[in-house]
């Protein structure tokens, strides 16, 4: 890694207890570069004002700065169009706005089917759960193998004429395991289902087409791709978000009020309800450009580089488990230790400067398909380094002799 980079990110320069901050926590959110601290530090200082209904000067500027973000990010992601492009306050909340208006549509009935996967975030089950709660609709599952991947043996049984969408993550944000998406999504087209696709995890690591992955929804979060929290973004289908009706009401997502009825505005402002986190699309499109000039091959690689460092060290400690051995994965690495509870394990790694995630990582399915109740788990970025690998083996080394 070129240390210019990491000199780009000011919160690494620190220290935990006496030791260099070792920050392996990056799946929860990464750091965010000086790139995007200054867009967001130049914002408020220089045109902090509403947008779209405001004819004054800092408002235009604000507008036409938000609506750039908007058309950046649709280039980024390759998107058909960028009125597509939904301003959300993350993955979870485009998530529950498909999910919501999916029910209210009442495209969604007892008769039909959803399928998720073994691998889902609690976001991309819960809301499901709910939707068929309030439908009636039924939830199957795709179960996991062993290694961490998705058990297909049975998916066309699973897949039927009554499924009507597919939610699955391309990512896991558990076990790092890289889905192949693009199978599930065929087969699901072949049955007329639509597709949701949760990003969370794949666009901090790697090139998003939408086009090429062709499909229906795609949801993910600004926090874990450079860029502030509380900003993120739902794409869909023209044609499936006029279908839907709208979720929230009050300023914006209105065309024209009147105590009898409401005309409701056009994409993509009918799914944007009140004064948006402008600041945060503004940061994003910042983060994103960051990202993509940097090259995501980059990226990849140097991650790839330390998950192969880590697992390799890890490997050679007695009594270690290593959970999702997957061949395809991005740099996540989670593990336990015989004997050892993963809170205990990450709190003495803490002490010695070394931030990992411990628990379930909001996937108790998941956890409970191992037989277990958490896992440590180690996420690396860009600006992570090879000495920040032989930090984390050493600390868990240490820690475990310290716990038995």
């Amino acid at each position: 890694m070129n240390l210019e980079i990491r000199q780009q990110f000011p919160v690494l320069d620190q220290q935990i207890n006496g030791r260099p901050l070792v920050y392996l926590d990056n799946a929860a959110t990464v750091q965010k570069p000086l790139a995007v601290l200054e867009t967001s530090r130049r914002y408020y200082s220089e045109i902090n004002a509403n947008i779209h209904r405001g004819v004054h000067y800092l408002s235009r500027k604000a507008t036409d700065a938000h609506e750039a973000a908007r058309t950046t990010i649709a280039k980024y992601l390759n998107a058909p169009h960028e009125h597509e492009i939904i301003f959300t306050s993350g993955t979870t909340d485009g998530i529950n706005l498909v999910a919501d208006t999916l029910a209210l549509s009442g495209k969604i009935t007892s008769d039909d089917h959803i399928l998720i996967s073994g691998l889902e975030h609690h976001s991309n089950i819960v809301p499901w759960q709910m939707l068929c709660q309030r439908t009636g609709a039924t939830l199957d599952v795709i179960p996991v193998t062993d290694s961490g991947e998705w058990d297909l043996t049975n998916i066309d049984a699973l897949l039927t004429s009554k499924t009507k969408l597919v939610a699955v993550n391309q990512v896991s944000n558990a076990l790092g395991t890289i889905n192949p998406i693009e199978t599930v999504i065929k087969k699901a087209k072949a049955h007329g289902a639509w597709t949701l696709i949760d990003g969370a995890q794949s666009t901090p690591h790697m090139a998003i087409d939408l086009q090429a992955i062709d499909c229906d929804f795609f949801v993910f979060s600004g926090h874990k791709t450079y860029a502030p929290t509380g900003i993120g973004i739902l794409w869909g289908r023209s044609e499936l978000l006029e279908m839907l009706p709208p979720w929230r009401g009050g300023g914006e997502m209105i065309k024209e009020v009147t105590f009898e009825k409401t005309t409701y505005n056009d994409l993509p402002f009918k799914y944007e309800a009140g004064t948006p986190n402008i600041e945060g699309g503004i940061a994003l499109a910042a983060a994103l450009t960051w990202m993509q000039d940097l090259g995501l091959d980059t990226i990849a690689a140097h991650e790839n580089h330390l998950l192969k460092l880590a697992t390799e060290g890890l490997s050679d400690i007695e009594d270690i488990i290593l959970y999702g051995t997957a061949p395809h994965k991005a740099s996540v690495l989670s593990f336990g230790i015989k004997g050892v509870h993963h809170y205990d394990l990450g709190t003495l790694m803490d002490q010695m400067g070394v931030g990992v995630r411990t628990g379930h990582h909001c996937c108790q399915p998941l956890m409970q398909r191992f037989g277990i109740t958490g896992t440590t788990r180690a996420s690396f970025a860009i600006y992570n380094t090879e000495q920040e690998v032989d930090a984390l083996i050493t600390a868990v080394k240490k820690a475990t002799m310290m716990l038995r």
